[in-house]
């Protein structure tokens, strides 16, 4: 199976994003075949202000994000992992961070709520308080993409062993990761990490990302970029340029089975109290 990344820089201009997401899902089409295509965190809307965010938001099935994500796997004919997208929740005043896989014919296959809220202080003194707008998921969620198990987690999650750990219980061959890493966090801790959850997991390791500026309520912010696929010995296979693009690998499952053979990590744990 082929698989690609699409990596943007999304703005808080809904219309704007949904566009670039277009051209660029063209594009890989046209230029690489894959069978499946992620895009990164919160492609449809980023930055923005509270109420902007409560706007652009859809409740699923319906909205523009939503619609055109299921129409570009229809129309394609490809896998598409939409990232992530702003879910309105009915009876909830904050957020879901919303990943949402369809398949070849445009159908719902999966659907994963973000757990872990970025709620931190980076090194140079930003609040990042993704709790206030955003309400965290609590379901470990894989699904089935033509033999291949895919699991999900988006950015934040990274931090966290945990969910990879049950992902990879629950059959994951690849592990998805939608994100929008921040330029202080990730020139330091971006690749490392993709490259140890990768090699825990004995899993091809897809992480596509935001790139560049973008304004948060009045303050420009930047994200890291660097969109990357890891193979299951912890080996950077593809790597997106600077800016917009894409990048794409080829996934061998006999790969995945000939190290797990090898060095039989899931046998071997031992429980710990």
């Amino acid at each position: 199976m082929k698989i690609a990344l699409i990596q943007m820089n999304s703005i808080s201009d809904k219309s704007a994003n949904l566009l670039e997401a277009r051209r660029l899902v063209g594009e890989v089409v046209a230029a690489e075949r894959p069978d499946w295509i992620c895009l990164p965190e919160v492609f449809d809307f980023m930055g923005g202000t509270r109420a902007e965010k409560l706007t652009a938001a859809e409740v699923f099935p319906q909205g523009e994000a939503y619609g055109l994500m299921r129409d570009l796997a229809r129309e394609h004919g490809v896998y598409i992992h939409a990232g992530s997208m702003l879910e309105r929740i009915p009876g909830e005043d904050r957020l879901g961070n919303t990943t949402v896989a369809f398949d070849r014919s445009g159908a719902e296959v999966a659907r994963y709520r973000k757990i872990h809220m970025f709620d931190v202080t980076t090194p140079d003194g930003q609040d990042y308080r993704e709790s206030a707008t955003m309400k965290p998921g609590e379901d470990v969620v894989t699904y089935d993409c033509e033999g291949i198990t895919i699991g999900c987690a988006i950015c934040y999650d990274l931090r966290f062993p945990a969910i990879f750990q049950a992902l990879v219980a629950r059959g994951a061959q690849i592990i998805a990761l939608p994100s929008a890493f921040t330029m202080q966090t990730g020139k330091d801790h971006w690749e490392v990490l993709c490259r140890a959850r990768a090699i825990e997991t004995q899993t091809y390791f897809a992480a596509s990302a935001q790139t560049g500026q973008f304004q948060q309520a009045g303050e420009t912010r930047a994200t890291y970029g660097h969109s990357m696929i890891v193979d299951p010995w912890g080996l950077v296979i593809a790597r997106a340029s600077d800016g917009p693009g894409f990048t794409s690998a080829h996934v061998d499952l006999a790969r995945i089975a000939r190290l797990r053979a090898q060095i039989p990590v899931a046998r071997q744990k031992v429980a710990l109290t």
